[in-house]
């Protein structure tokens, strides 16, 4: 069994403590796409980093793909060490848009 992403391992722990904060864009997107904030959480405690941004000028971030029920949540977020907090830079379903994902979501359409 492989180990699990430290990242993942991370981005969990931080959900489960509450510890999260939401840019203004990531607010706006998510109340457009109708996500409740326990749907964010749930999908988020289950997650997988599906791309990694090391070199994103804002700091390392990355794309995370979590379900909540049968619904799909990205999240692009980064994890601040002062506060140690996990940052969403925006949230989405990419469901909206199913024409630039593979069925599962977990990859960009050629």
């Amino acid at each position: 069994m492989a180990s699990p992403d430290p990242i993942e391992k991370k981005v969990k722990e931080l959900i489960n403590s509450g510890r999260y904060e939401f840019s203004k864009h990531a607010e706006r997107e998510r109340e457009a796409d109708r996500i409740s904030v326990k749907e964010l959480e749930e999908a988020l405690i289950k997650c997988k980093v599906i791309e990694d941004y090391p070199d994103d000028p804002r700091g390392h971030s990355f794309l995370v793909l979590g379900f909540s029920d049968e619904r799909p949540i990205h999240a692009v977020c980064s994890i601040r060490t002062e506060p140690d907090e996990l940052f969403f830079i925006t949230l989405y379903d990419p469901s909206k848009n199913s024409f630039a994902w593979t069925e599962n979501y977990q990859k960009r359409k050629e």
